[in-house]
C-alpha cells in the first residue's frame, strides 16, 4: 500500500511539474483582488461568499487540467464533436434558457447558472487551431479565410442573437487574431475589412436592438443623456477619475458601495476596483495580467508543433480581448458592451472557463517541454566545448 501511494505521489509530482506557477500566481492574485474589492461592497452582499467557492472550484479544475498532454485534441472527431455540442448548447439556450435583465444567455441549474458563451470561446479556440494548423502552408489562400470565417460566424450569430454583445466581440477577435498569427495576407485582410464593414452596417439597420444603438450613440456623444443610455458610461468614468493616484480606500469606493454604478461586481468590477485603489492599484493590475499574457506567449513561442502554438496565441488573444473590450468600456474608451473582465469578474462559467484554458496550456506545456530541456542542454554543451 505504501509503495502505491508513493508511486502516486511521483506521479503527481510528474504531471505538476509543467506548471508555470508564475502565471498560475499572477492570475490567482487577479482573483484574489477581485475578491477584496467584492468584500467591500457590502456587508449583506453574498458575491464575495460565493466567488470564494468559484475560485476554489477554478483552482481544482486548473490542476486536474494540468494532468492531460491533450495530445487527443488533435483529433478530428474531438475537435468536431467540441464545437458541436456548443453549437448544440447555444441553440437550446432559445428554448431552455432563462431571460435575465434581456438577455437569453444562461442555464439556470439552481444553485448555480451557466453561461454556454464563455466555454464557446475556448472551443472556438482549439477548433479554429486545429484548422490553421493543418492548413497552415495554405493560409494564404482566401477560401480559408472564409471557411474558418464561416465557422466562428455559427458561433458568434447564436451569441449575438442572446443578445450577448461584449461575448460576440471577443468571439471576432478570436478568430481575426488567430487568422493573423496563421499568416493573412495584407491584401485579404483589406477585402476582410471592407466585408466587415458592410456587415456592421447590414447589423446597424437590420439586427441591432435600440438599446444596442443606444449604446453605441452614447459612445459617440457619452453625455447627452447620462440620465438614461449613458448613465452607466458615466458612473464608470467618475468612479475611475475618482480613484486618481491612491484610490479612495478599500471599502470606500462611494459609486459602487453606494450602488450608482449598476453590475459592480461583474461588468464594473474594474471601476470598482480603480475607485478604491487609483492609478497605482491599475498598474498593479495591468501588470499582473502582463505576467499573464507573456508567459502564455512563452508557452506558445516553445509549442511543440503548430497546433500547440496556436492554441496558447489564442487563448492570449481571447484574455487580451476580453481584458480591453471591459477596461474600455469601464473608462469610457469603448461603447458599454456588458463583459467579464477576466479572472477578477464574479461568476462562476468564465471563471472555470479561463482556469481551465491555463490547465490545458499547462499539458501542453509537459509535452513541449523535453525538446525546450534538450537544447538548452545542447547550448550548455557547446559553450562548454
Amino acid at each position: 500500500m505504501g509503495s502505491f501511494f508513493g508511486w502516486m505521489a511521483r506521479s503527481l509530482k510528474r504531471r505538476f511539474s509543467s506548471i508555470d506557477w508564475f502565471l498560475f500566481a499572477a492570475a490567482l492574485s487577479i482573483s484574489v483582488l477581485g475578491l477584496v474589492t467584492m468584500l467591500s461592497f457590502s456587508a449583506e452582499n453574498s458575491f464575495f461568499v460565493r466567488q470564494i467557492v468559484w475560485i476554489g472550484l477554478a483552482i481544482i479544475v486548473f490542476l486536474f487540467a494540468s494532468i492531460p498532454e491533450y495530445g487527443f485534441l488533435r483529433r478530428t472527431s474531438i475537435v468536431v464533436g467540441l464545437y458541436t455540442i456548443v453549437i448544440s448548447l447555444l441553440a437550446l439556450i432559445f428554448v431552455f434558457g432563462a431571460v435575465v435583465k434581456g438577455g437569453q444567455n444562461r442555464f439556470n441549474l439552481g444553485l448555480f447558472a451557466f453561461q454556454p458563451a464563455d466555454l464557446a470561446k475556448l472551443v472556438l479556440v482549439v477548433f479554429l487551431a486545429k484548422y490553421f494548423a493543418r492548413r497552415h502552408i495554405e493560409i494564404a489562400h482566401i477560401r480559408h479565410i472564409l471557411v474558418s470565417g464561416a465557422y466562428a460566424f455559427v458561433i458568434l450569430l447564436l451569441v449575438f442573437l442572446q443578445p450577448d454583445l461584449g461575448s460576440a466581440i471577443t468571439i471576432a477577435s478570436i478568430w481575426l487574431g488567430m487568422v493573423l498569427v496563421a499568416g493573412i495576407s495584407w491584401k485579404h485582410l483589406a477585402t476582410l475589412f471592407i466585408i466587415s464593414a458592410i456587415v456592421a452596417g447590414g447589423l446597424w439597420h437590420f439586427a441591432l436592438h435600440q438599446y444596442q444603438k443606444d449604446r453605441i450613440l452614447t459612445f459617440i456623444h457619452p453625455l447627452s443623456n447620462i440620465q438614461g443610455t449613458g448613465y452607466n458610461a458615466y458612473q464608470s468614468t467618475v468612479a475611475v477619475g475618482s480613484g486618481q493616484a491612491l484610490g479612495k480606500g478599500i471599502g470606500y469606493g462611494t459609486q459602487s458601495k453606494l450602488q450608482f454604478l449598476p453590475e459592480f461586481q461583474t461588468d464594473f468590477i474594474f471601476a470598482s476596483f480603480a475607485e478604491e485603489w487609483g492609478f497605482v492599484g491599475v498598474l498593479l493590475l495591468f501588470g499582473l495580467f502582463s505576467i499573464v499574457i507573456v508567459r502564455i506567449l512563452v508557452i506558445a513561442a516553445h509549442g511543440y508543433d503548430n497546433f500547440d502554438m496556436l492554441v496558447a496565441a489564442g487563448i492570449a488573444i481571447y484574455f487580451i480581448s476580453q481584458f480591453v473590450v471591459h477596461a474600455g468600456m469601464n473608462m469610457g474608451l469603448l461603447p458599454i458592451t456588458g463583459t467579464t473582465l477576466p479572472f477578477m469578474s464574479y461568476g462562476g462559467s468564465h471563471l472555470l472557463t479561463e482556469y481551465l484554458a491555463l490547465g490545458i496550456l499547462m499539458g501542453m506545456r509537459r509535452r513541449a517541454r523535453p525538446t525546450i530541456q534538450a537544447r538548452d542542454e545542447t547550448e550548455i554543451v557547446g559553450a562548454v566545448v
